[in-house]
């Protein structure tokens, strides 16, 4: 890749390296410079530009991350689009992120141009949270540099979820003539307020004297229940392998298969099987809410993964847990602080309008009319609903039973807007109103943009990212830009103060900071339906 400064005359189709503001225009990073942009800039006194050229052995920034992203991702993580140099990979389901660290650094060893980053591995995601990133630090990686990552990613699966699997679990409690009915109480709301968020239940209890063969029994009871793992809180603590819970565990017919763990808390735990039902003897910390041993063995075994004696030895290195309060907690009291942020996939909603008179028809609602077998408008649902959003609302005004007929079915959320006589922006803010409160942004769809593609929305969506000033996604074709465009949640209460037919278009010019232009690979972010004239060419095939 070339490099550096180069007279203005010669930058045509180089990306641009450091963002410029040239009276009202605003040129970003990483913006590959057309005719028209060297022509403004000229215009505004500029003789030389910073600017990176791509060699024939260079792959761009974004196909990098593309391609090495979409090797490294297993089973249950989904990759998103690329977007300046970077592509991210989220879980679909809750569970434990699992990482072969090895070759992760195998990847990042290779080049500095080309790196991964990943979740801890075994740490407890949710689903649309990040399991990992990949990032092309300039602006393309070398060829043969990518393509030895892809081969490591290749071997085995390298980043993947291990979801949780709903378990019946067996509890097991031992009483001392001392013991207090609280204690069982007080234990058993601690198990349940650990497994429920992974989505398994307590099928069967057991309490009992803190007796060898009183205990035996018991763990058998559950074992012929159905129950596995099965959990064992013992009225005093265990000291030794030869003491009350682990003796229970051998006389069952089970074996123990390591005892105490470099893990604090946490220290006292002892792993034992019967069979292949798992017996975990718990320390005495487990029956607080905060993080300890028993956690990391827990999540485990609710996600399928197979835990050893030499997983727990293993553990030490991170393990020093009641020192570091701000490490994230399985799960939350009223008296503890709140939860650290998770890095995840943002929340936005598809706002598709449908509520237009079509007036340039000459009649006909052009949103009915259909094209490739279904209406215009089912197009644009169909397309909102294949991206990557968190929900798809249609407004609704001009003939809404029919709109609403052509939608039957559609996992949607209708809203009415019975002002939509005066203009777009009354259908805007009618379905800005009724958005969930925890959305991060609004992608706001037109009905009548058939060719449209998921692909689309999802470049969009990659793009968005409010906390490097890219608030304001605007997708553009060969320089010209077009629709939809995706709002940051910062701008919903300016965009309820619009009026008329025009939308919220004018707070992309005095928003220039924060708006960041998508170049598309075609022109569908520019057509859409408005005459008789572009109906008859949409359905003629030509275009």
């Amino acid at each position: 890749m070339k490099f550096g400064p180069v007279p203005l005359a010669e930058a045509e189709g180089a990306i641009l390296a450091h963002g410029l503001a040239v009276g009202e225009h605003s040129f970003k990073k990483g913006r590959v410079l057309s005719a028209a942009d060297i022509g403004q800039l000229d215009k505004a006194g500029c003789t030389t530009v910073v600017v990176a050229r791509l060699e024939q052995t260079d792959v761009p920034e974004d196909k990098a991350a593309r391609r090495l992203a979409e090797v490294a991702a297993g089973v249950n993580a989904r990759v998103g689009a690329a977007f300046t140099g970077r592509a991210n990979l989220y879980a679909e389901a809750p569970g434990l992120a699992m990482v072969d660290a090895a070759r992760v650094d195998e990847i990042n060893l290779l080049d500095e141009a080309l790196t991964i980053a990943t979740v801890a591995p075994f740490e407890m995601v949710e689903p649309r949270q990040m399991l990992a990133t990949v990032k092309v630090i300039p602006f393309g990686a070398p060829a043969d540099v990518v393509a030895q990552a892809e081969a490591i990613a290749r071997r085995a699966p390298l980043v993947w979820l291990a979801p949780f699997v709903p378990k019946k679990i067996g509890l097991a409690l031992t009483a001392l003539p001392a013991t207090k009915p609280s204690v069982f109480d007080k234990t058993e709301a601690a198990v349940e307020a650990r497994i429920t968020p992974m989505g398994s239940q307590v099928a069967a209890r057991e309490r009992v004297a803190h007796d060898e063969a009183a205990l035996a029994a018991a763990i058998l009871r559950l074992r012929d229940a159905g129950c596995s793992p099965i959990l064992v809180f013992g009225a005093s603590a265990i000291v030794d392998r030869r003491d009350v819970i682990p003796a229970a565990i051998v006389a069952a017919g089970g074996v123990v298969e390591h005892f105490g763990m470099p893990v604090d808390p946490g220290n006292l735990l002892l792993l034992g099987r019967l069979g292949d039902v798992p017996v975990i003897g718990l320390p005495g910390c487990a029956r607080s809410p905060k993080l300890n041993g028993f956690d990391w063995v827990l999540q485990r075994l609710l996600a399928d993964v197979l835990v050893t004696r030499r997983d727990i030895q293993l553990m030490g290195a991170g393990g020093l847990l009641k020192e570091i309060p701000t490490r994230p907690q399985p799960r939350q009291g009223e008296d503890e602080a709140p939860l650290p942020n998770v890095p995840r996939a943002p929340r936005v909603a598809a706002l598709v309008l449908a509520a237009g008179k079509s007036s340039r028809m000459g009649g006909p609602n052009k949103l009915l009319e259909e094209v490739d077998g279904k209406a215009l408008v089912a197009h644009a649902v169909d397309t909102a609903l294949a991206a990557d959003v968190a929900s798809v609302v249609v407004v609704t005004g001009h003939q809404r039973e029919r709109v609403e007929a052509a939608l039957a079915g559609k996992p949607v959320t209708l809203v009415h807007n019975p002002d939509f006589a005066e203009g777009l922006s009354t259908s805007l803010k009618a379905g800005l109103r009724l958005l969930a409160g925890d959305v991060d942004g609004a992608l706001v769809c037109l009905g009548d943009m058939p060719r449209l593609t998921p692909a689309h929305l999802d470049q969009l969506l990659a793009a968005f990212n409010p906390a490097e000033g890219r608030s304001i996604c605007v997708p553009t074709y060969r320089n010209k830009r077009g629709n939809p465009v995706l709002w940051g949640r910062r701008f919903f209460a300016d965009m309820q103060g619009v009026a008329g037919d025009v939308g919220a278009r004018h707070l992309i010019g005095e928003h220039a900071d924060q708006v960041v232009e998508v170049e598309m690979g075609d022109a569908a972010v520019l057509l859409d339906v408005d005459t008789p004239e572009a109906l008859a060419a949409l359905k003629g095939g030509t275009q």
